[in-house]
C-alpha cells in the first residue's frame, strides 16, 4: 500500500510536464509568426496578380489594341505595358479594366522592333505578367 502523500506527488508531475510542452509550443509559434513578419515575407502575401484574359490585335508598328475579354477588374494604374521588356510610358488609361473594354496603346515614336515582339501586361505591385504573348507587329 502507497502512502497516502506519494500518491499526491505523481499526480502534480503531470501538470508541470503539460504546462511546459504548451509553453514550448506557444514559444515556437510566436517565434514562426515574427520571424515570417521581420524577414519581410509578411507583406509579400497580400501581393497577388488579379486574373483576367486579354486578346491583341495591332494597326501597324507603333500601335497595339488590347481588349479585355474575361476576369476581375483591373485598376489600370497597377498596370504596366512592357514589350520587348521595355516599359511602354503610353498609359492604359481610365480609373478601371472592364471586360469587353478595349484599350489602344501608341509608342511615342520608332517601332516595336518592326517584328516580332514579347508583348506583357504586368500587375506592378505583385510583379507578376498577368498577360504574355508573342505579337507580329510587321
Amino acid at each position: 500500500m502507497k502512502p497516502s502523500n506519494q500518491s499526491n506527488a505523481d499526480d502534480r508531475a503531470v501538470s508541470p510536464v503539460i504546462g511546459v510542452i504548451l509553453m514550448v509550443a506557444i514559444t515556437v509559434i510566436l517565434a514562426a509568426v515574427i520571424g515570417t513578419f521581420v524577414l519581410g515575407l509578411g507583406d509579400q502575401l497580400g501581393d497577388t496578380a488579379p486574373q483576367a484574359t486579354f486578346t491583341i490585335d495591332s494597326n501597324g508598328t507603333d500601335t497595339i489594341n488590347i481588349t479585355k475579354t474575361g476576369g476581375q477588374s483591373l485598376e489600370s494604374a497597377d498596370l504596366v505595358l512592357s514589350v520587348n521588356g521595355e516599359r511602354v510610358n503610353s498609359s492604359i488609361a481610365s480609373d478601371t479594366w472592364e471586360t469587353g473594354e478595349r484599350k489602344q496603346i501608341t509608342k511615342d515614336s520608332g517601332d516595336w522592333a518592326g517584328g516580332e515582339a514579347e508583348v506583357r501586361i504586368i500587375h506592378d505591385p505583385s510583379g507578376n505578367a498577368i498577360f504574355e504573348r508573342t505579337w507580329d507587329f510587321s
